[in-house]
């Protein structure tokens, strides 16, 4: 290292420390990139600055990385840790220049490789981002052009605050010595990749650059399908095509997002502010697979789950915090209110109507505008279950964006589109109360500005907040296994893509099960939501402290011991830690007596508590199933077990979402079997499994987790079975009206017990599995079985109940 540069890093340094505030993406890059420290590292930067070298320094420093600065010895031989991918004084409009010492250095690196079979340089692609500013578009800047003195001197004042240091997968010399050689050429293959990779890291950052919206509006408008659509608007209302086309404009100005970097970046640090204030903590995972595949080059679609308004703020500050640009937010029009909308509509958000039935024009716009923003690289974010979820568990998809987004594919995309599934969940969710009230009979309230003031009154601590990034699901990969050569269409096919194909629809719902399925693999289990758990299952839903934690203790065991899936996560926590953090969100009374602690709900809690157990409530349904059986039937043999199981399963799949195929079904029981047996909650003895009245309790508040369900199936089937004839429609209005009447005799407060749109889900997969609409004996035989088989799961006074109730119905 030269003495010029030694002063002019000094000389820097000070000022640096005040002027740069720098944040590493990944915060821990060690642990996600798997950094072996004991091996070599050089830091490849695309720049030759002072400036990114000493702020790289600081964050490295800070992290336990090895100093970019000190040099790197290789048998006694010093070498620079830092390789420039452009030179500086490369002019603006020209090609990047590799600097000499850079190949120079590449090259001597590589051939080390060929005198020591040990070693091993870990090469560490490290980007240094000074604001994330997408570009004007029409006037877009190539990223690896190298910057004046005073050009990097005003990225410092402006951009200083906020500086990106984004670190990359390393790539090993050893493996590009072994399998490419160590000759100049393959210097500058590693070059010419890196200078591909920096690039699109600063579009997954910054996001494509951004229209003027008169220009998009006028681009838009004047699209074939959009034209024709004005005109047909204008013929079937017998209206002029100047008000046609107005009407258009006027849709397009409702519907399309304004992005705003600058409300991104105020965002940022308002939304930094709330989220300290109200949770204790944010938990993000699997966000490595994200980073990925924008750096792959994928158009990405986020398809959260949906149980609060906090989603789309929570999921927009993750991804621009772990250093992605923010999505464009699919948002319902109900929420394109003063001032929300506005400020909405700044930060990504284009607005959507409920129902575009028998809307032409406001349909052609919508699906061009969203045709548009695949086509511009822009990342979009849209909620499947189209709504709320007012009962916590996840709703059945609406398929509408999921259509359209295929029809887009359709038209041609140039690169690969996939759906990222996001499990988001909470601790606390300001909106509980609500749903409740609304589920029980009472009006939606209708989102606005006084709404919006209450909800800020009510803001307090909501404990810990839950982002889980689910298995994604390459669209191209999909359809190819679906449909094989869908995309061979030509241009002379557009008349025909503008319509549905007639494999669309089976396509599409086979794609929202399998998306809402790897949204529910990603669950996060927290303290709250296995208290509830718990606490619901037990019959006066109060456990002793001891009693509690010994059942959440069973439910950790079940997750880690037989986990999930690989996306799900459990706490890393005691029983005793989790239930005293549950205690802080103060939604249990805790009362003392001569042997300990008390730990309750009262009524109106009991009634909240099912919204946050329905959030895991697929987790434990084939553990709870299991012990159910085992209590009810006393003695049982696992073939037994497995037969019992497989006839129930096809119902809980369909309606919880459950990932496991028949196939895997028998193998997951056996290990579940396994673990209640090490936890010495059953025994096996002479081939049956039975209770261990040891241990019985814990056993029996497992079993009830899916119990109401089982009544629930209970109520329809025994109506099939009494009344073969009955229609569809009174078969919906009946199971309802009964499932209230056993609800308020035997104490059932879970408001999805009786919720028409869960009937309505479970009578589709009665229809599925042959058990409505079919005369043929045999079928009637197996729904006679099913029957049979949830009477002897019931307590004799539910079975008393609805035995009463249909009788009633019947007559």
């Amino acid at each position: 290292m030269s003495y010029g540069h030694l002063i002019s890093r000094s000389f820097l340094k000070l000022p640096l420390s005040v002027m740069v505030k720098g944040k590493t993406i990944p915060a821990k890059p060690v642990e996600e990139l798997q950094l072996d420290l004991t091996k070599p590292i050089v830091y490849v930067l695309p720049f030759d600055s002072n400036i990114d070298l000493i702020s790289l320094q600081t964050q490295a420093k800070k992290l336990g990385l090895p100093d970019p600065l000190s040099p790197l010895v290789i048998n006694g031989k010093e070498y620079n840790r830092f390789v420039f991918l452009t030179a500086k004084g490369t002019a603006m409009g020209t090609k990047p220049i590799l600097p000499k010492k850079s190949v120079l250095l590449f090259s001597e690196l590589l051939e080390r490789h060929q005198h020591d079979a040990e070693l091993d340089i870990q090469i560490l692609p490290t980007s240094i981002l000074w604001g994330r500013k997408p570009d004007k578009e029409g006037h877009e800047k190539s990223y690896l052009q190298a910057m004046s003195a005073c050009q990097k001197t005003r990225v410092l004042v402006s951009s200083g605050r906020d500086c990106l240091i984004r670190f990359s997968p390393v790539v090993s010399l050893r493996y590009m010595a072994d399998n490419h050689g160590v000759d100049e050429v393959i210097a500058h293959k590693l070059a010419r990749v890196a200078r591909i990779h920096f690039s699109r890291q600063k579009l997954a950052a910054s996001g494509p650059s951004l229209p003027q919206r008169k220009v998009l509006f006028d681009r838009l408008l004047q699209s074939p399908a959009i034209q024709k659509a004005i005109a047909d608007e204008a013929q079937s209302k017998n209206i002029s095509h100047e008000k046609a086309q107005k009407q258009a404009k006027d849709i397009l100005d409702e519907i399309a997002a304004d992005f705003s970097y600058s409300l991104i970046k105020v965002g940022a640090r308002f939304l930094g502010w709330l989220w300290n204030k109200l949770y204790q903590g944010l938990n993000i995972n699997n966000m490595s697979v994200v980073r990925k595949l924008a750096q792959d080059g994928h158009e990405i679609i986020y398809v959260p789950c949906h149980r609060s308004h906090m989603d789309y703020l929570l999921l927009s500050y993750v991804l621009h915090n772990e250093g992605m640009v923010p999505p464009h937010i699919a948002a319902g029009v109900n929420l394109n209110f003063f001032p929300a909308g506005p400020i909405f509509r700044h930060g990504g958000a284009f607005f959507i109507r409920r129902t575009f039935k028998g809307n032409k024009l406001y349909s052609t716009i919508f699906r061009e505008y969203l045709t548009e923003l695949f086509t511009k690289g822009y990342s979009v974010e849209f909620f499947c279950e189209g709504g709320r979820s007012r009962t916590g568990r996840l709703l059945q998809a609406k398929t509408g964006m999921l259509a359209m987004t295929i029809q887009t594919m359709l038209r041609g995309l140039n690169r690969p589109v996939t759906l990222v599934p996001v499990y988001i969940g909470y601790e606390h969710v300001m909106e509980v109360a609500t749903y409740t009230k609304e589920l029980t009979g009472k009006r939606k309230e209708k989102e606005n500005a006084g709404m919006v003031l209450k909800t800020i009154r009510k803001l307090r601590n909501f404990g810990q907040g839950y982002v889980n990034f689910g298995e994604p699901i390459n669209l191209n990969q999909f359809l190819n296994e679906q449909v094989p050569g869908w995309s061979s269409k030509t241009e002379n096919d557009q008349q025909e893509l503008d319509q549905k194909p007639q494999w669309m629809n089976p396509v599409v719902n086979k794609l929202a099960n399998k998306m809402m399925t790897h949204i529910n693999d990603a669950a996060a289990t927290n303290a709250l939501t296995l208290c509830a758990t718990a606490l619901l299952a037990s019959n006066q839903r109060a456990l002793s402290r001891h009693k509690l934690e010994r059942q959440i203790d069973c439910y950790i065991s079940l997750l880690t011991k037989v986990p999930y899936t690989a996306t799900s996560t459990v706490p890393n926590a005691t029983a005793a830690e989790l239930v005293q953090h549950a205690e802080k969100l103060d939604k249990f009374q805790v009362e003392q007596d001569s042997k300990g602690d008390i730990i309750s709900l009262d009524r109106q809690q009991s009634i909240l508590m099912t919204f946050y157990r329905n959030n895991i409530i697929h987790l434990f349904a084939l553990p709870s199933l299991i012990a159910h059986l085992i209590i009810q039937k006393e003695h049982i043999t696992r073939s037994q077990l497995q037969h019992a199981i497989a006839l129930i399963y096809p119902f809980l799949k369909a309606e919880l979402f459950l990932h496991h195929t028949k196939q895997e079904l028998q193998d997951v029981v056996n290990k579940l079997v396994d673990e209640l047996i090490r936890q010495q909650l059953i025994i096996e003895s002479d081939g049956e499994l039975a209770t261990n009245t040891t241990q019985v309790q814990t056993l029996i508040l497992l079993s009830r987790t899916i119990v109401e369900t089982l009544q629930r199936y209970a109520v329809a089937l025994t109506q099939l079975v009494a009344i073969p004839d009955i229609d569809k429609t009174t078969l919906e209005q009946q199971s309802q009206d009964i499932a209230q009447r056993l609800g308020r005799l035997h104490g059932i407060n879970a408001p999805e017990f009786f919720d028409k749109g869960v009937f309505i889900s479970f009578f589709q997969t009665l229809k599925q599995q042959g058990y409505i609409e079919n005369t043929n004996p045999d079928e009637q035989h197996k729904t006679q079985i099913l029957v049979d088989l949830l009477g002897e799961l019931l307590s004799p006074e539910v079975q008393l109940t609805l035995q009463e109730s249909v009788l009633q119905k019947k007559k």
